[in-house]
């Protein structure tokens, strides 16, 4: 059962996100008792049939499997869940089917709760032994379908073994009735057991169990023990790991060993110890291509480490104290000592076997072995072994787990060895002496990372190193910690805040957290969990921006913080690391600025101009964050940036572009980190004031600037529009500081320069060279605008109507549309200006001719609707340019201008693609509700004001078609707004995404029931139908999706009204209109032109015959499947219209529709069509010759 918050909803409202998972991920008991309940007892019912036993065992499976992380809920239930199941497999009523899908629901119970506890809980009597092997005797060892029964068999074989009586009295007269004698109880298991254990499947694993329980019988190691395991070693050394088959035969052998080793006694195994161990280092496992081989390898071989050296606890090993404080309270010292002191007494002379070095060698090897499973398990073996062995010998151990963390290693050598190092830790085994070695050691591991190629290796060393750490917090007395507290703490929180893997910063975080309630020496530790917990070290950029920062404020972290980023992160390979990195410099500066200046800067410079292109890339954005968070601290003092660095690194900073430069590493590869970063370098160093105006750098700087935007289509795309952003940044903060001849005065020749070059590359061939001149314009300060405005408008204005005719560089247009509306942000509005300086009444409406113009952009290509990118610029654009004159020259806003503005976007907000519907509506409802300043002149502004109160700002999701279409219907009855608004939804209406369909025309037919008696408003409608039809007759964007929602139209009666007058003017004109579509060659236009005559037909007079003529000559159209479709539409049109023709010859016409083959040739077609005609009162039609034939009439 949940617990209460997640039943109940969040209590108070105020519970985090992360706190609601960790509440649905805990349960509190187990509460599907009573389904399960009627589950099991409905086994009996559903056993015979698939679909039912099926869905029956999914259920089960669903519902035990939210238990695999607390399996220990089930434990009060477990008795009555067997105990049930059991009655069906004991019955004797029961089908085997019945029996078999019993036991799958116990394997499903037993694999959740494990099988050690469960297997407990089977019926042990010596009654049941009989049963249980008759039962698993008569099991097919080859059907793969019931694997299930044969494995809880073998486990509940394992139990009954257990019974404490010699297994040959149940053998009574071994004499069947046939006369033929019985085969001892005895041998019969130990032949189920030796012919499990080399089967494919899970079986051979149940019965290695089997072999552990019932070999280490009395009466049984006494007759089958040293057989047995001749039978072993012959199959281990009989089998090699190339076959399938005999990976399996060597993996039930292997692990029964394991097993009989875990649970025998020492005594009756140490005999065969030596055989076994010489027999596996001839197999030599460690070297086989089978990671589980070589863990069972691993795992047999410290069984026998532990076999040869006698059970006893390490008096030398370091104690400190239960885990419990319960158990510590209540276990009286002197009972300690006498004890140590029998043990003591009990293990003087005690020699220790040559074997055991061979075990430990073994051992070792598995820690470097590649695959996780097996260090893992030589690990655990380490610290077993390791806890039996004498000091000096022990030492050894650990002196060659630290061999392990050698550069020449791998990293699976440095995993092993923290894992190694935890376990020895854990168990005390690691004495307080040897700290000194293995912490240097561990606070490498923390920060270990292998370049392998593109990417790096070495997460799993910082993950284990972690886990050492949290081991040793709970191993150790804090004072013997205490002279390690500093390295320990500054390692764990760098990790927790500066990895790049995420499970390494929680196990750092928990870590540190393990280590501060039970060290209680790390300093500031309350304060920083609170700061640096699980979630909050979640997400990276929050651990390098905000969480670094709030840890750095204490003076025991700060330097190692920041060493570590210069040391590690500033070239790490990954970029994006990179990025953070520097970032968190500059945010890490205020903290220690000194140290900044003169050290980290000094160290970085060199770097800067090295050999290895990430370190230079993190370098160079290290020094521009530094720098200007130094200007910034400045400003607080009244210093400049020059007093508080050096001069030798200001020379250095200035230089970095020329040795770039000369060196060609703005070319090839990694030029284009090279220019990321030096614009970087440009933007920070330019709003930091460095004094460099006038010097021969600005110019070097220029160039770059002005040769990235020239070459940007040289670039991986994936790059471009980083290095655009950036160049803009950097350009535009070159300009503000360097350019002005006077404050608010623009050094004219560069501005001619700048303005000049940048038009010109609004004519360039390549997109990105447009792009990034259309975006430099833009960024350009306002005394660069300044008597310019006039010649940029007009290059940006050229460049989009030019390429909007031509379909082409639709990016460049969207910037070019963002660049109009940042340029008049900054030239400002004057009503009475020059054309040249500001926005005024003279060129005003270019520029909304332009924006406006954009927003019908519908340009397609391969990646689909690209036009919608400039539709949302210029949607914007429009936005900041009205909300700019409105504060300033509201006059010059002619009610022209603002009426197309609010239609466009009506239309807008009312068509099919969600996200640009969402902006149109947003931007629609600010305009509208904006009152300082007011947008003047808007079109029906009351009846807009009821129709979207003020609270549909922030309430109305546009995205939601279900939400958006009733709102934005509801402007079809506003005459201004009728057209754009019935444009929008056309491609709503006649879409395809059904969501979208359905509520646009949902409420289209709702505003259209409304007006059904209102002809005036209901002939306006039609008017307005018309003239959208009539505008984009040749549009295929609009004119299929129209038909489809006119064909809806008709379909739903929405001209009922027009029906009643005979030739009515709008289905006239709409016929006319249809009849050119008609001479389409698109099918999907054609086939909803059919489906649109056919609704016509509900017109009566004149009109009626001419639309059923137009049928019948598409029943002789030049594609079959036209005629096809047409002959099916007129066959429905019919069944729903039948009062239109003759109810004589309805049947006939009838028939023929549905017999013909219109698929058929011509010849074939025709005279069925001219018969159709002759019924229908219709003139057959004339054969029209023409030299290219596209239709017959």
């Amino acid at each position: 059962m949940t617990s209460s918050e997640t039943e109940n909803g969040c209590a108070g409202g105020e519970r985090g996100e992360s706190d609601v998972i960790v509440q649905t991920c805990v349960l509190g008991g187990f509460s599907e008792s009573v389904e399960t309940r009627a589950l099991i007892s409905s086994l009996a019912e559903v056993h015979g049939d698939t679909v039912t036993t099926e869905s029956a065992t999914q259920r089960f499976l669903v519902i035990m499997n939210r238990y695999q992380e607390q399996p220990h809920l089930l434990d009060p239930h477990l008795e009555w869940l067997l105990n049930m199941i059991l009655e069906f497999i004991r019955s004797e009523t029961s089908p085997p089917s019945l029996v078999h899908l019993s036991f799958k629901f116990l394997y499903i119970i037993c694999k959740v709760r494990g099988y050690k506890i469960f297997m407990q809980l089977f019926p042990h009597e010596v009654a049941d032994v009989q049963p249980v092997l008759d039962l698993l005797s008569r099991q097919d060892p080859k059907d793969s379908e019931t694997w299930e029964t044969r494995y809880m068999l073998l486990l509940w074989l394992s139990m009954t073994c257990l019974i404490p009586f010699d297994l040959s009295r149940l053998d009574g007269h071994l004499e069947s009735d046939a006369g033929k004698a019985r085969e001892p109880t005895m041998d019969r298991i130990l032949t189920i057991a030796k012919s499990y254990l080399v089967v494919s499947d899970s079986p051979r694993d149940a019965a290695s169990v089997l072999v552990s329980k019932f070999m280490t019988r009395p009466d049984v190691k006494q007759k089958c023990l040293g057989d047995f395991l001749d039978w072993s070693l012959t199959t281990i050394s009989q089998t090699n790991d190339q076959s399938m088959r005999d990976i399996m035969v060597l993996d039930g052998a292997l692990q029964s060993l394991a097993k009989l080793f875990k649970h025998g006694k020492r005594d009756d195994l140490l005999q065969y110890a030596p055989t076994i161990l010489k027999c596996l280092e001839q197999k030599h496992l460690s070297e086989s291509s089978q990671a589980m081989l070589r863990k069972l390898g691993a795992k047999l071989i410290q069984r026998l480490g532990l076999t040869f050296l006698k059970p006893r606890l390490a008096t030398w090993r370091y104690q400190r104290g239960s885990r419990s404080l319960a158990a510590n309270l209540s276990m009286s010292q002197s009972t300690t000592a006498i004890a140590e002191m029998e043990t003591q007494e009990q293990e003087e002379d005690y020699d220790i076997p040559e074997e055991v070095e061979t075990v430990i060698e073994h051992l070792l090897v598995g820690l470097k072995d590649k695959e996780t499973i097996v260090r893992w398990s030589a690990a655990k073996g380490i610290g077993r072994v390791t806890g039996r062995l004498p000091k000096e010998l022990a030492d050894e151990v650990v002196g060659s787990v630290l061999d392990c963390f050698s550069f020449q290693e791998t990293d699976n050598a440095w995993h092993g060895g923290c894992l190694a190092l935890a376990e020895l830790g854990r168990r005390g085994l690691l004495l307080p002496s040897r700290l000194t070695d293995v912490v240097p050691l561990i606070i490498k591991s923390l920060t270990y990372e292998e370049k392998r190629g593109a990417c790096s290796v070495g997460s799993n060393v910082r993950d284990a190193a972690c886990y050492v750490c949290w081991s040793f917090a709970r191993a150790y007395e804090p004072k013997e910690l205490e002279p390690f507290v500093t390295q320990i703490a500054n390692a764990l929180l760098i990790t927790a805040v500066f990895d790049r893997n995420v499970n390494c910063r929680r196990a750092a975080s928990a870590a540190f957290q393990e280590n501060v309630g039970r060290q209680g020496t790390f300093p500031h530790g309350i304060d920083i969990l609170t700061a640096a917990d699980y979630y909050a070290v979640g997400n990276l950029n929050n651990c390098y921006l905000n969480i670094s920062v709030y840890i750095a404020k204490f003076p025991e972290y700060t330097k190692a913080m920041i060493d570590h980023l210069i040391a590690m992160k500033i070239n790490h390979w990954d970029g994006v690391i990179r990025e953070l990195a520097t970032k968190a410099l500059h945010n890490l500066t205020p903290q220690a600025p000194d140290y900044m200046a003169t050290t980290v800067l000094p160290q970085l410079l060199p770097i800067a101009g090295g050999i290895d292109l990430h370190g230079r890339h993190g370098a160079i954005l290290a020094c521009a964050e530094i720098t200007h968070a130094l200007y910034k601290l400045g400003l607080q003092t009244n210093r400049t940036v020059v007093d508080i660095i050096s001069s030798e690194c200001v020379d250095a900073l200035k230089n970095i572009h020329q040795k770039l430069q000369d060196r060609k590493q703005y070319r090839g590869f990694g030029g284009e980190l090279m220019r990321l970063a030096m614009c970087g370098l440009i933007e920070k160093l330019s709003l930091s004031k460095m004094p460099f105006k006038n010097d021969p750098v600005i110019t070097g700087w220029q160039w770059l600037i002005d040769d990235t935007i020239k070459t940007l289509h040289l670039f991986s795309s994936g790059a471009k529009d980083g290095i655009m952003i950036a160049v803009v940044s950097a350009l535009s903060a070159l300009c503000e500081e360097y350019y002005q001849a006077q404050p608010g005065q623009a050094d004219s020749e560069m501005q001619t320069v700048l303005v000049s070059q940048y038009t010109e590359g609004l004519k360039s061939p390549q997109i990105p060279t447009r792009c990034g001149s259309a975006l430099a314009l833009g960024c350009l300060p306002r005394f660069m605008i300044h008597s310019k405005l006039k010649q940029i408008l007009e290059g940006l204005q050229q460049m989009c109507i030019v390429s909007q005719k031509e379909g082409n560089f639709t990016e460049a247009r969207r910037d070019a549309v963002r660049a109009i509306a940042q340029v008049c942000m900054k030239a400002g509005v004057c009503a009475s200006g020059s054309t040249d300086s500001a926005l005024c009444s003279e060129n005003v409406a270019e520029v909304y001719g332009v924006l406006l113009n954009s927003m019908n952009d519908y340009t397609t290509d391969s990646r689909g609707d690209v036009g919608a990118w400039v539709r949302q610029a210029a949607m914007t654009s429009l936005m900041d340019v009205t909300m700019l004159v409105a504060s300033s020259a509201p006059e010059i806003l002619l009610p022209d201008l603002v009426k197309h503005m609010m239609c466009c976007l009506a239309q807008q907000a009312a068509e099919k693609i969600d996200r640009y519907r969402a902006h149109a509506g947003n931007i629609f409802l600010h305009l509208l509700h904006s009152t300082e300043p007011a947008v003047p002149h808007i079109p029906h502004r009351e009846e807009l004001l009821n129709i979207f109160p003020v609270e549909t700002t922030t309430s109305l999701n546009w995205n939601a078609p279900s939400q958006a279409f009733q709102y934005i219907t509801q402007l079809l009855g506003l005459p201004q707004y009728q057209y754009h608004t019935l444009l929008g939804l056309t491609v709503s209406v006649g879409g395809i995404t059904e969501s979208t369909v359905h509520f646009s025309s949902q409420s289209l037919f709702d505003y259209l029931k409304g007006i059904q008696d209102n002809s005036a408003a209901l002939s306006q409608f039609g008017d307005t139908l018309l003239s959208i039809f009539r505008d984009n007759l040749r549009n295929e964007r609009v004119s299929v999706p129209f038909l489809k929602m006119l064909n809806q139209m008709l379909a739903n009666s929405c001209f009922e009204i027009f029906t009643t007058q005979e030739n009515h003017q709008f289905c006239v004109d709409l016929l006319t209109l249809c009849k050119e579509i008609k001479k389409s060659k698109d099918i999907s236009k054609l086939r909803a032109c059919v489906a649109v005559f056919c609704g016509l037909i509900q017109f009566q007079g004149e009109v009626r015959k001419k639309v059923l003529s137009q049928l019948l000559m598409l029943l002789c159209h030049s594609f079959p499947v036209i005629r096809k479709t047409t002959a099916s539409q007129m066959y429905e049109m019919l069944l729903t219209y039948d009062d239109i023709i003759d109810p004589e010859v309805l049947d006939d016409v009838m028939t023929l529709l549905s017999d013909t083959n219109w698929e058929s040739d011509f010849a074939t077609v025709r005279p069925h069509r001219n018969q159709l005609c002759d019924w229908l009162g219709v003139p057959r039609p004339q054969v029209v010759a023409k030299q290219n034939l596209a239709q017959v009439s």
